[in-house]
Protein backbone atom coordinates (compact mmCIF):
# COMPACT_ATOMS: atom_id res chain seq x y z
CA UNK A 1 0.00 0.00 0.00
CA UNK A 2 3.04 2.27 0.11
CA UNK A 3 2.46 5.21 2.43
CA UNK A 4 -1.30 4.74 2.26
CA UNK A 5 -3.25 3.42 5.22
CA UNK A 6 -3.00 3.63 9.00
CA UNK A 7 0.07 3.13 11.20
CA UNK A 8 -1.96 1.45 13.97
CA UNK A 9 -4.90 -0.88 13.34
CA UNK A 10 -6.92 -2.50 16.12
CA UNK A 11 -8.93 -5.64 15.34
CA UNK A 12 -11.61 -6.60 17.87
CA UNK A 13 -14.92 -8.44 17.73
CA UNK A 14 -16.82 -5.20 18.40
CA UNK A 15 -16.40 -1.61 17.25
CA UNK A 16 -15.91 0.98 20.03
CA UNK A 17 -19.33 2.43 19.12
CA UNK A 18 -22.87 1.02 19.15
CA UNK A 19 -25.31 1.65 16.35
CA UNK A 20 -28.67 3.07 17.40
CA UNK A 21 -31.74 3.54 15.21
CA UNK A 22 -33.54 6.83 15.83
CA UNK A 23 -37.33 7.31 15.73
CA UNK A 24 -37.16 8.78 12.23
CA UNK A 25 -35.37 5.66 10.95
CA UNK A 26 -31.90 7.22 10.70
CA UNK A 27 -28.96 5.50 12.35
CA UNK A 28 -26.30 7.01 14.58
CA UNK A 29 -23.21 5.69 16.36
CA UNK A 30 -22.54 6.23 20.08
CA UNK A 31 -19.41 5.45 22.07
CA UNK A 32 -19.81 2.11 23.80
CA UNK A 33 -18.80 1.62 27.44
CA UNK A 34 -15.90 -0.65 28.25
CA UNK A 35 -12.31 -0.71 29.42
CA UNK A 36 -10.82 -1.54 26.04
CA UNK A 37 -12.32 1.56 24.45
CA UNK A 38 -11.02 3.75 27.31
CA UNK A 39 -7.57 2.18 27.01
CA UNK A 40 -7.14 2.50 23.28
CA UNK A 41 -8.98 5.70 22.39
CA UNK A 42 -6.12 8.09 23.32
CA UNK A 43 -3.54 5.78 21.72
CA UNK A 44 -5.60 5.54 18.52
CA UNK A 45 -6.08 9.30 18.32
CA UNK A 46 -2.37 9.96 18.75
CA UNK A 47 -1.43 7.36 16.16
CA UNK A 48 -4.15 8.23 13.61
CA UNK A 49 -5.44 4.69 13.97
CA UNK A 50 -8.19 2.51 12.49
CA UNK A 51 -10.45 0.09 14.41
CA UNK A 52 -11.88 -2.96 12.65
CA UNK A 53 -14.93 -4.57 14.29
CA UNK A 54 -18.54 -5.69 14.10
CA UNK A 55 -21.37 -3.21 14.75
CA UNK A 56 -23.25 -5.56 17.10
CA UNK A 57 -26.29 -5.92 14.81
CA UNK A 58 -26.89 -8.44 11.99
CA UNK A 59 -26.49 -7.59 8.29
CA UNK A 60 -25.27 -4.01 8.79
CA UNK A 61 -23.48 -2.83 5.64
CA UNK A 62 -21.58 0.36 6.40
CA UNK A 63 -18.62 2.08 4.80
CA UNK A 64 -15.64 3.04 6.99
CA UNK A 65 -16.26 6.31 8.82
CA UNK A 66 -14.59 8.65 11.31
CA UNK A 67 -15.76 8.95 14.93
CA UNK A 68 -14.15 9.52 18.35
CA UNK A 69 -10.94 10.59 16.59
CA UNK A 70 -10.56 7.16 14.93
CA UNK A 71 -11.24 5.53 11.58
CA UNK A 72 -13.93 2.89 12.22
CA UNK A 73 -14.20 -0.02 9.82
CA UNK A 74 -17.41 -2.07 10.25
CA UNK A 75 -17.31 -5.78 9.37
CA UNK A 76 -20.66 -7.27 8.36
CA UNK A 77 -21.97 -10.41 10.06
CA UNK A 78 -25.13 -12.21 9.00
CA UNK A 79 -27.67 -13.47 11.52
CA UNK A 80 -26.49 -17.03 10.86
CA UNK A 81 -22.85 -16.06 11.43
CA UNK A 82 -23.72 -14.37 14.72
CA UNK A 83 -25.41 -17.61 15.81
CA UNK A 84 -22.55 -19.87 14.64
CA UNK A 85 -19.34 -17.82 15.00
CA UNK A 86 -20.26 -15.64 17.98
CA UNK A 87 -22.90 -17.35 20.12
CA UNK A 88 -21.74 -20.78 18.97
CA UNK A 89 -18.00 -21.25 18.54
CA UNK A 90 -16.83 -18.20 20.51
CA UNK A 91 -19.23 -18.42 23.45
CA UNK A 92 -20.29 -22.08 23.59
CA UNK A 93 -17.00 -23.69 22.52
CA UNK A 94 -14.01 -21.44 23.30
CA UNK A 95 -15.42 -19.64 26.38
CA UNK A 96 -16.24 -22.75 28.47
CA UNK A 97 -13.07 -24.50 27.23
CA UNK A 98 -11.04 -21.52 28.52
CA UNK A 99 -12.83 -21.40 31.90
CA UNK A 100 -12.04 -24.87 33.29
CA UNK A 101 -14.99 -26.45 31.41
CA UNK A 102 -17.28 -25.23 34.23
CA UNK A 103 -19.97 -25.68 31.57
CA UNK A 104 -19.29 -28.39 28.96
CA UNK A 105 -18.07 -26.93 25.64
CA UNK A 106 -19.84 -27.99 22.45
CA UNK A 107 -17.90 -28.87 19.30
CA UNK A 108 -19.74 -28.37 16.02
CA UNK A 109 -18.02 -28.37 12.65
CA UNK A 110 -20.35 -25.76 11.12
CA UNK A 111 -19.55 -23.43 14.04
CA UNK A 112 -15.84 -23.87 13.30
CA UNK A 113 -16.42 -23.19 9.59
CA UNK A 114 -18.18 -19.92 10.47
CA UNK A 115 -15.36 -18.96 12.87
CA UNK A 116 -12.75 -19.46 10.13
CA UNK A 117 -14.82 -17.54 7.59
CA UNK A 118 -15.42 -14.57 9.90
CA UNK A 119 -11.78 -14.45 11.05
CA UNK A 120 -10.70 -14.28 7.41
CA UNK A 121 -13.09 -11.38 6.78
CA UNK A 122 -11.65 -9.46 9.74
CA UNK A 123 -8.08 -10.17 8.57
CA UNK A 124 -8.88 -8.90 5.07
CA UNK A 125 -10.42 -5.72 6.47
CA UNK A 126 -7.34 -5.10 8.62
CA UNK A 127 -4.96 -5.80 5.73
CA UNK A 128 -6.84 -3.24 3.65
CA UNK A 129 -6.42 -0.51 6.29
CA UNK A 130 -2.81 -1.01 7.41
CA UNK A 131 0.02 1.12 6.05
CA UNK A 132 3.31 -0.49 5.03
CA UNK A 133 5.07 -1.73 8.19
CA UNK A 134 2.09 -0.80 10.39
CA UNK A 135 1.32 -2.20 13.84
CA UNK A 136 -1.84 -4.33 14.04
CA UNK A 137 -3.19 -5.21 17.50
CA UNK A 138 -5.66 -8.12 17.51
CA UNK A 139 -7.88 -8.65 20.55
CA UNK A 140 -9.33 -11.71 22.19
CA UNK A 141 -10.58 -15.22 21.71
CA UNK A 142 -13.05 -14.43 18.92
CA UNK A 143 -10.06 -13.50 16.67
CA UNK A 144 -7.47 -16.23 17.28
CA UNK A 145 -6.98 -17.08 13.59
CA UNK A 146 -6.52 -13.46 12.47
CA UNK A 147 -2.76 -13.13 13.25
CA UNK A 148 -1.68 -15.96 10.89
CA UNK A 149 -4.19 -14.97 8.18
CA UNK A 150 -2.92 -11.40 8.35
CA UNK A 151 0.73 -12.53 8.34
CA UNK A 152 0.05 -14.44 5.13
CA UNK A 153 -1.58 -11.43 3.46
CA UNK A 154 0.81 -8.77 4.84
CA UNK A 155 4.21 -10.11 5.99
CA UNK A 156 5.41 -6.50 6.39
CA UNK A 157 3.23 -5.90 9.47
CA UNK A 158 4.10 -6.03 13.16
CA UNK A 159 1.27 -8.07 14.67
CA UNK A 160 0.33 -8.21 18.35
CA UNK A 161 -2.43 -10.31 19.90
CA UNK A 162 -3.90 -9.96 23.40
CA UNK A 163 -5.92 -12.74 25.03
CA UNK A 164 -8.34 -11.18 27.55
CA UNK A 165 -9.59 -14.48 29.03
CA UNK A 166 -7.68 -17.39 30.61
CA UNK A 167 -5.65 -19.65 28.30
CA UNK A 168 -6.44 -23.22 29.34
CA UNK A 169 -3.88 -25.84 30.34
CA UNK A 170 -2.85 -28.37 27.69
CA UNK A 171 -5.02 -31.16 29.14
CA UNK A 172 -8.14 -29.03 28.58
CA UNK A 173 -7.09 -27.21 25.40
CA UNK A 174 -6.32 -30.60 23.81
CA UNK A 175 -10.06 -31.38 23.75
CA UNK A 176 -10.54 -28.83 20.96
CA UNK A 177 -10.74 -30.69 17.62
CA UNK A 178 -9.15 -27.67 15.86
CA UNK A 179 -6.42 -27.15 18.44
CA UNK A 180 -3.53 -27.02 15.96
CA UNK A 181 -5.27 -24.51 13.71
CA UNK A 182 -5.85 -22.19 16.70
CA UNK A 183 -2.20 -22.47 17.82
CA UNK A 184 -1.04 -21.75 14.25
CA UNK A 185 -3.37 -18.75 14.14
CA UNK A 186 -1.86 -17.25 17.30
CA UNK A 187 1.71 -17.92 16.15
CA UNK A 188 1.12 -15.50 13.29
CA UNK A 189 1.68 -12.73 15.85
CA UNK A 190 5.05 -11.31 16.93
CA UNK A 191 3.80 -10.82 20.50
CA UNK A 192 1.07 -12.86 22.20
CA UNK A 193 -0.08 -11.20 25.42
CA UNK A 194 -1.95 -12.81 28.33
CA UNK A 195 -3.39 -11.65 31.66
CA UNK A 196 -1.25 -13.91 33.86
CA UNK A 197 2.14 -15.55 33.67
CA UNK A 198 0.39 -18.92 34.06
CA UNK A 199 -1.62 -18.29 30.88
CA UNK A 200 1.57 -17.56 28.91
CA UNK A 201 3.13 -20.76 30.32
CA UNK A 202 0.03 -22.77 29.31
CA UNK A 203 0.35 -21.43 25.76
CA UNK A 204 4.07 -22.30 25.52
CA UNK A 205 3.35 -25.82 26.80
CA UNK A 206 0.62 -26.24 24.18
CA UNK A 207 3.06 -25.10 21.45
CA UNK A 208 5.67 -27.61 22.67
CA UNK A 209 3.20 -30.50 22.64
CA UNK A 210 1.31 -29.75 19.43
CA UNK A 211 4.18 -28.58 17.20
CA UNK A 212 7.88 -29.31 16.60
CA UNK A 213 8.84 -25.67 16.95
CA UNK A 214 11.77 -24.63 19.13
CA UNK A 215 10.91 -22.80 22.34
CA UNK A 216 13.31 -21.06 24.68
CA UNK A 217 11.64 -19.68 27.77
CA UNK A 218 8.67 -17.68 26.50
CA UNK A 219 9.97 -17.32 22.93
CA UNK A 220 8.90 -19.58 20.03
CA UNK A 221 11.03 -19.73 16.87
CA UNK A 222 8.89 -20.00 13.74
CA UNK A 223 10.16 -20.47 10.15
CA UNK A 224 9.23 -17.29 8.28
CA UNK A 225 6.29 -17.58 5.87
CA UNK A 226 5.84 -21.23 6.78
CA UNK A 227 3.17 -22.78 9.01
CA UNK A 228 4.16 -24.73 12.13
CA UNK A 229 4.57 -28.46 11.68
CA UNK A 230 2.93 -31.20 13.71
CA UNK A 231 5.07 -33.78 15.51
CA UNK A 232 6.47 -36.26 12.98
CA UNK A 233 6.16 -33.91 9.99
CA UNK A 234 9.24 -32.66 8.13
CA UNK A 235 9.99 -29.00 8.84
CA UNK A 236 10.59 -26.73 5.84
CA UNK A 237 14.20 -26.45 4.63
CA UNK A 238 16.39 -23.95 6.48
CA UNK A 239 17.48 -20.77 4.81
CA UNK A 240 14.03 -19.20 4.65
CA UNK A 241 14.79 -17.16 7.75
CA UNK A 242 13.11 -17.32 11.10
CA UNK A 243 11.03 -15.06 13.25
CA UNK A 244 10.46 -15.10 16.99
CA UNK A 245 7.08 -15.09 18.72
CA UNK A 246 7.13 -13.92 22.32
CA UNK A 247 4.43 -14.91 24.86
CA UNK A 248 4.21 -12.77 27.99
CA UNK A 249 1.84 -11.47 30.68
CA UNK A 250 0.46 -7.93 30.41
CA UNK A 251 -2.20 -7.64 33.15
CA UNK A 252 -4.96 -5.30 31.99
CA UNK A 253 -6.34 -2.54 34.20
CA UNK A 254 -8.93 0.25 34.27
CA UNK A 255 -9.06 4.03 33.89
CA UNK A 256 -8.47 4.25 37.63
CA UNK A 257 -8.03 8.04 37.79
CA UNK A 258 -11.47 8.47 36.20
CA UNK A 259 -13.13 6.16 38.75
CA UNK A 260 -11.27 7.84 41.60
CA UNK A 261 -12.38 11.30 40.43
CA UNK A 262 -15.98 10.13 39.91
CA UNK A 263 -16.16 8.72 43.43
CA UNK A 264 -14.98 12.05 44.88
CA UNK A 265 -17.81 14.11 43.35
CA UNK A 266 -20.50 15.45 45.67
CA UNK A 267 -23.20 13.81 43.51
CA UNK A 268 -21.74 10.30 43.77
CA UNK A 269 -21.04 10.63 47.50
CA UNK A 270 -24.60 11.82 48.12
CA UNK A 271 -25.94 8.95 46.02
CA UNK A 272 -23.88 6.45 48.06
CA UNK A 273 -25.45 7.75 51.29
CA UNK A 274 -28.88 7.58 49.67
CA UNK A 275 -28.34 3.94 48.63
CA UNK A 276 -27.49 2.91 52.20
CA UNK A 277 -30.50 4.82 53.52
CA UNK A 278 -32.83 3.20 50.97
CA UNK A 279 -31.53 -0.20 52.09
CA UNK A 280 -32.43 0.60 55.72
CA UNK A 281 -28.94 1.74 56.78
CA UNK A 282 -27.58 -1.78 57.42
CA UNK A 283 -24.50 -2.13 59.65
CA UNK A 284 -22.79 -4.23 56.98
CA UNK A 285 -23.49 -3.87 53.24
CA UNK A 286 -22.08 -6.57 50.96
CA UNK A 287 -21.92 -6.09 47.19
CA UNK A 288 -21.55 -8.35 44.16
CA UNK A 289 -21.29 -6.91 40.62
CA UNK A 290 -20.99 -9.30 37.70
CA UNK A 291 -22.14 -10.21 34.26
CA UNK A 292 -24.61 -13.05 34.75
CA UNK A 293 -22.08 -15.73 33.78
CA UNK A 294 -21.45 -19.20 35.19
CA UNK A 295 -17.73 -18.36 35.57
CA UNK A 296 -18.43 -15.62 38.13
CA UNK A 297 -19.28 -17.86 41.09
CA UNK A 298 -22.54 -16.01 41.84
CA UNK A 299 -24.31 -19.15 43.10
CA UNK A 300 -21.38 -20.04 45.41
CA UNK A 301 -21.36 -16.50 46.85
CA UNK A 302 -25.11 -16.42 47.50
CA UNK A 303 -25.00 -19.92 49.02
CA UNK A 304 -22.23 -18.84 51.44
CA UNK A 305 -24.14 -15.70 52.40
CA UNK A 306 -27.36 -17.68 52.92
CA UNK A 307 -25.55 -20.10 55.24
CA UNK A 308 -24.08 -17.20 57.26
CA UNK A 309 -27.68 -16.06 57.82
CA UNK A 310 -28.75 -19.64 58.68
CA UNK A 311 -25.90 -19.87 61.22
CA UNK A 312 -26.78 -16.52 62.78
CA UNK A 313 -23.31 -15.10 62.01
CA UNK A 314 -25.01 -12.39 59.95
CA UNK A 315 -28.53 -11.12 60.70
CA UNK A 316 -31.20 -9.18 58.84
CA UNK A 317 -31.69 -6.16 58.96
CA UNK A 318 -28.11 -5.56 60.22
CA UNK A 319 -26.70 -7.10 57.01
CA UNK A 320 -27.76 -6.82 53.37
CA UNK A 321 -26.36 -8.13 50.09
CA UNK A 322 -26.80 -6.19 46.84
CA UNK A 323 -26.20 -8.41 43.80
CA UNK A 324 -26.02 -6.70 40.40
CA UNK A 325 -26.07 -9.30 37.61
CA UNK A 326 -26.09 -7.61 34.23
CA UNK A 327 -27.68 -9.58 31.36
CA UNK A 328 -25.30 -11.65 29.25
CA UNK A 329 -25.59 -14.01 26.25
CA UNK A 330 -29.26 -14.63 26.85
CA UNK A 331 -29.56 -16.83 23.74
CA UNK A 332 -27.12 -19.40 25.17
CA UNK A 333 -28.87 -22.18 27.11
CA UNK A 334 -26.31 -22.39 29.94
CA UNK A 335 -26.91 -18.71 30.72
CA UNK A 336 -30.69 -19.12 30.77
CA UNK A 337 -30.29 -22.00 33.25
CA UNK A 338 -27.95 -19.93 35.41
CA UNK A 339 -30.45 -17.08 35.61
CA UNK A 340 -33.20 -19.49 36.72
CA UNK A 341 -30.90 -21.01 39.37
CA UNK A 342 -29.76 -17.66 40.78
CA UNK A 343 -33.26 -16.21 40.93
CA UNK A 344 -34.59 -19.34 42.66
CA UNK A 345 -31.77 -19.17 45.24
CA UNK A 346 -32.35 -15.46 45.90
CA UNK A 347 -36.09 -16.07 46.29
CA UNK A 348 -35.53 -18.90 48.77
CA UNK A 349 -33.10 -16.90 50.96
CA UNK A 350 -35.34 -13.82 50.91
CA UNK A 351 -38.31 -16.01 51.81
CA UNK A 352 -36.49 -17.52 54.78
CA UNK A 353 -34.65 -14.45 56.09
CA UNK A 354 -36.27 -11.31 54.67
CA UNK A 355 -38.39 -8.97 56.76
CA UNK A 356 -40.96 -6.36 55.82
CA UNK A 357 -38.91 -3.42 54.58
CA UNK A 358 -35.63 -5.39 54.76
CA UNK A 359 -34.73 -8.02 52.17
CA UNK A 360 -31.76 -10.33 52.69
CA UNK A 361 -30.67 -9.93 49.05
CA UNK A 362 -31.41 -7.06 46.67
CA UNK A 363 -31.02 -8.64 43.23
CA UNK A 364 -30.86 -6.51 40.06
CA UNK A 365 -30.76 -8.14 36.63
CA UNK A 366 -29.77 -5.07 34.63
CA UNK A 367 -26.81 -2.77 33.99
CA UNK A 368 -26.02 0.60 35.55
CA UNK A 369 -24.10 3.65 34.29
CA UNK A 370 -20.59 4.24 35.71
CA UNK A 371 -21.72 6.97 38.16
CA UNK A 372 -24.25 4.62 39.78
CA UNK A 373 -21.62 1.87 39.95
CA UNK A 374 -19.17 4.25 41.66
CA UNK A 375 -21.89 5.12 44.20
CA UNK A 376 -22.59 1.43 44.85
CA UNK A 377 -18.87 0.71 45.36
CA UNK A 378 -18.60 3.66 47.73
CA UNK A 379 -21.68 2.55 49.69
CA UNK A 380 -20.46 -1.03 50.16
CA UNK A 381 -18.48 -2.30 53.14
CA UNK A 382 -17.46 -5.62 51.55
CA UNK A 383 -16.99 -6.33 47.84
CA UNK A 384 -17.43 -9.99 46.90
CA UNK A 385 -15.56 -11.11 43.76
CA UNK A 386 -15.83 -14.90 43.84
CA UNK A 387 -15.16 -15.96 40.23
CA UNK A 388 -14.53 -19.64 39.58
CA UNK A 389 -12.17 -18.56 36.79
CA UNK A 390 -11.49 -15.07 35.43
CA UNK A 391 -8.88 -13.63 33.08
CA UNK A 392 -8.57 -10.50 35.23
CA UNK A 393 -11.85 -9.17 36.72
CA UNK A 394 -11.90 -5.41 36.39
CA UNK A 395 -14.79 -4.99 38.86
CA UNK A 396 -12.30 -5.68 41.67
CA UNK A 397 -10.11 -2.83 40.41
CA UNK A 398 -13.09 -0.49 39.93
CA UNK A 399 -14.13 -1.05 43.54
CA UNK A 400 -10.64 -0.22 44.80
CA UNK A 401 -10.41 2.92 42.63
CA UNK A 402 -13.80 4.10 43.96
CA UNK A 403 -12.84 3.61 47.66
CA UNK A 404 -11.48 7.14 48.02
CA UNK A 405 -12.21 7.16 51.77
CA UNK A 406 -10.06 4.01 52.24
CA UNK A 407 -13.08 2.18 53.63
CA UNK A 408 -14.13 -1.20 52.32
CA UNK A 409 -12.78 -4.75 52.14
CA UNK A 410 -12.20 -6.71 48.92
CA UNK A 411 -12.91 -10.46 49.12
CA UNK A 412 -11.27 -11.85 45.99
CA UNK A 413 -11.18 -15.29 44.37
CA UNK A 414 -7.68 -16.68 43.96
CA UNK A 415 -8.79 -17.84 40.48
CA UNK A 416 -8.87 -14.30 39.09
CA UNK A 417 -5.98 -12.58 37.33
CA UNK A 418 -6.48 -9.71 39.77
CA UNK A 419 -5.41 -12.00 42.65
CA UNK A 420 -1.81 -11.88 41.30
CA UNK A 421 -1.71 -8.09 41.77
CA UNK A 422 -4.09 -7.09 44.58
CA UNK A 423 -2.19 -8.20 47.64
CA UNK A 424 -4.38 -6.21 50.06
CA UNK A 425 -7.44 -8.35 49.29
CA UNK A 426 -8.72 -11.31 51.34
CA UNK A 427 -8.27 -14.27 48.98
CA UNK A 428 -10.80 -17.11 48.85
CA UNK A 429 -11.31 -20.43 47.09
CA UNK A 430 -14.98 -20.05 46.01
CA UNK A 431 -15.42 -23.84 45.90
CA UNK A 432 -14.69 -23.95 49.65
CA UNK A 433 -18.02 -22.66 51.02
CA UNK A 434 -16.95 -22.94 54.68
CA UNK A 435 -13.71 -21.08 53.97
CA UNK A 436 -15.59 -18.40 52.06
CA UNK A 437 -18.08 -17.98 54.95
CA UNK A 438 -15.20 -17.46 57.38
CA UNK A 439 -13.56 -14.90 55.10
CA UNK A 440 -16.81 -12.95 54.53
CA UNK A 441 -17.42 -12.91 58.30
CA UNK A 442 -13.83 -11.69 58.85
CA UNK A 443 -14.33 -8.93 56.25
CA UNK A 444 -17.61 -7.87 57.89
CA UNK A 445 -15.90 -7.54 61.30
CA UNK A 446 -12.57 -6.07 60.20
CA UNK A 447 -11.10 -3.32 62.37
CA UNK A 448 -10.94 0.10 60.65
CA UNK A 449 -7.16 0.27 61.03
CA UNK A 450 -6.53 -3.02 59.18
CA UNK A 451 -9.13 -2.03 56.58
CA UNK A 452 -7.32 1.25 55.85
CA UNK A 453 -3.90 -0.44 55.67
CA UNK A 454 -5.16 -2.99 53.18
CA UNK A 455 -7.09 -0.47 51.08
CA UNK A 456 -4.09 1.89 50.84
CA UNK A 457 -1.98 -0.95 49.48
CA UNK A 458 -4.70 -1.86 46.98
CA UNK A 459 -5.21 1.74 45.85
CA UNK A 460 -1.49 2.34 45.30
CA UNK A 461 -1.37 -0.62 42.93
CA UNK A 462 -4.58 0.16 41.02
CA UNK A 463 -3.88 3.90 40.64
CA UNK A 464 -0.27 3.30 39.50
CA UNK A 465 -0.94 0.44 37.07
CA UNK A 466 -3.78 1.89 35.04
CA UNK A 467 -5.11 0.96 31.63
CA UNK A 468 -2.99 3.55 29.81
CA UNK A 469 0.16 2.01 31.27
CA UNK A 470 -1.10 -1.41 30.12
CA UNK A 471 -1.63 -0.37 26.50
CA UNK A 472 1.62 1.61 26.36
CA UNK A 473 3.62 -1.31 27.77
CA UNK A 474 2.15 -3.79 25.30
CA UNK A 475 2.66 -1.52 22.27
CA UNK A 476 6.19 -0.56 23.35
CA UNK A 477 7.10 -4.26 23.60
CA UNK A 478 5.55 -4.96 20.21
CA UNK A 479 7.18 -2.01 18.44
CA UNK A 480 10.56 -3.08 19.81
CA UNK A 481 10.28 -6.03 17.40
CA UNK A 482 12.65 -5.29 14.48
CA UNK A 483 10.88 -4.08 11.34
CA UNK A 484 10.60 -6.71 8.64
CA UNK A 485 12.27 -6.46 5.28
CA UNK A 486 9.94 -8.10 2.83
CA UNK A 487 11.46 -9.64 -0.28
CA UNK A 488 9.39 -8.33 -3.20
CA UNK A 489 10.32 -11.32 -5.36
CA UNK A 490 7.99 -14.33 -5.17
Amino acid sequence: MGSQGYKLVVVANRLPVDQTVEEDGTTSWRRSPGGLVSALEPVMRAADGAWVGWSGAPDVEAEPFDAQGMRLVPVRLSGEEIADYYEGFSNDTLWPLSHDVISPPEFHRHWWDAYRRVNKRFAEAAAGQAAQGAVVWVHDYQMQLVPALLREMRPDLRIGYFHHIPFPPLEIFAQLPWRRQVVEGLLGADLVGFQRGGDASNFIRVVRRLTDLTTRGQVVTVPRNAPPTAPGEEPPPHGHGERHVRAAAFPISIDSARFDAMARTDEVRARAREIRHDLGDPSILLLGVDRLDYTKGIRHRIKAYGELLDDGRLKIPDAALVQVASPSRENVEAYQQLRDDVEALVGRINGEHGQIGAAAIYYMHHSYPPEEMAALYLAADVMLVTSLRDGMNLVAKEFVAACTDERGVLVLSEFTGAADELSGALLVNPHDIDGMKDTIARAAQMEPREMRTRMRRLRRRVLDDDVTKWSQTFLATLTAVPARKVDPTP
